[in-house]
């Protein structure tokens, strides 16, 4: 007999044939299911990897779906360690980590094993779809990640929060219902973001057929593999140095004791390129740091930090000390396409060369200056910038289209699931 005081409202939507239903009920985790965590045997035994035995890492959930792991162990590895099999159809939890895996869930199709990171809701057929409690700790990544301990949540979370997790429960039948409803969303956002991906594959393939290399400059043949036909008979690129027609300007540290004249407004953080800024900031910044303002035609580059290398374009503000701009002469040299040459793996790649490991990155003028730049006449860039362009756009439409489906399921989750304590 159910007892009453388990039973909830059911959520503001369902499917018609469960309209009349009843309410759901609400259990545990520990009520319904098997919950254990893994282990990992000794790193340093060899006899204990390259086995047979599936192992999983806690960084793995961020697959969400696991038909596959990276690594696998020995049957003497999971003998002397505290990792279980476990069956497939668990719904699996981040215990531990500051980053995005502690809170995370995903569900396995395959027998396998787990490190000490990950917590496992054994399947229990009669009780729960394990594809509907997936969905249902999926939508809860938010408060899992809260009932952390630890100060702050900062800590971890273990198998006594786990268990003590309340699931809201309605029949079978219309669990089974929400998780085919869920899962086909799923299918169709991996299908979006396998499009995205494709997208973003053919730009990178695109560019490196449009640019010739820097081995290709140098023994005098800067000429690209694949060139539009109007200009196939335009003759070779130029080959230079980006010193050799770029400026560099170093950004501007605004004394902390002349900020309050500056941000009538209220103060607005200078020390990163905005969008916009106060015309009082910008009429003195003009007036004491004239050649420190960017304006939205501008590149400018980050020098310092762990963003250091990354370059903007299409924003307008004040050069930070931790920045530069790059002018360039627009005779000879056009925006978007110096733009997309110095976000490019080409010149990326040889950018964080320049970074000592055991420092902070900084990225000095003169280094950027002796990177290599090959470029044709002026319609040839417009033309690579636009055919770029055009894709950039796909691109972020594709991402655009995905983040709306993503932001659809979940309100679509909110309205299909009842609000449950924890």
């Amino acid at each position: 007999m159910i007892n009453q005081t388990k039973n909830i409202l059911g959520p503001k939507l369902r499917f018609p044939e469960f309209k009349d239903a009843g309410e759901w009920q609400k259990e545990t985790v520990g009520e319904i299911a098997q919950v254990t965590s893994g282990g990992t045997p000794d790193s340093t035994n060899e006899k204990f990897w390259n086995g047979d035995i599936p192992w999983m890492n806690s960084g793995e959930l961020n697959n969400k779906r696991i038909n596959s792991v990276s690594n696998k162990i020995t049957s003497l590895g999971l003998e002397e360690s505290s990792t279980k099999l476990i069956p497939p159809q668990c719904v699996l939890i981040g215990l531990a980590g500051q980053g995005k895996t502690r809170g995370t869930a995903a569900i396995n199709y395959i027998e396998l094993c787990t490190n000490q990171s990950i917590a496992s809701i054994h399947p229990n057929n009669g009780v729960f779809n394990s594809e509907f409690l997936y969905q249902r700790m999926d939508s809860m990544y938010d408060q899992l990640r809260a009932l952390s301990t630890g100060e702050g949540g900062r800590g971890g979370l273990n198998l006594q929060i786990i268990k003590s997790i309340e699931v809201p429960l309605p029949i079978l039948d219309e669990q089974q219902k929400i998780a085919d409803c869920l899962s086909s969303l799923d299918e169709y956002l991996t299908a979006q973001s396998d499009k995205l991906e494709a997208f973003k594959v053919h730009k990178k393939g695109l560019m490196q057929q449009l640019f010739p290399t820097e081995g290709d400059a140098s023994t005098g043949s800067a000429v690209p593999k694949l060139r539009f036909a109007e200009f196939r008979d335009s003759g070779e690129w130029s080959f230079v140095k980006l010193g050799e027609v770029c400026e560099f300007t170093q950004g501007v540290q605004i004394p902390s004791s002349e900020q309050t004249n500056i941000f009538s407004n209220g103060y607005i953080r200078y020390l990163y390129i905005r969008d916009f800024f106060t015309d009082k900031f910008k009429c003195y910044v003009q007036d004491k740091y004239p050649d420190k303002v960017i304006e939205k035609d501008e590149i400018m580059m980050v020098n310092t930090g762990n963003t250091a290398g990354q370059a903007y374009r299409g924003v307008r503000g004040v050069l930070s000390n931790n920045s530069f701009k790059i002018t360039f002469n627009r005779n000879k040299i056009n925006g978007s396409f110096l733009f997309t040459v110095l976000t490019g793996d080409f010149i990326q790649n040889q950018i964080q060369t320049f970074f000592n490991a055991a420092g902070q990155p900084h990225l000095g003028h003169k280094n950027v200056s002796l990177l290599p730049f090959t470029y044709p006449a002026l319609p040839e860039q417009q033309k690579i910038a636009d055919c770029l362009s055009s894709l950039d756009k796909l691109i972020k439409a594709q991402s655009e289209k995905i983040e709306t489906l993503k932001a659809h399921k979940k309100g679509l989750m909110q309205q299909l699931f009842p609000l449950s304590g924890l």
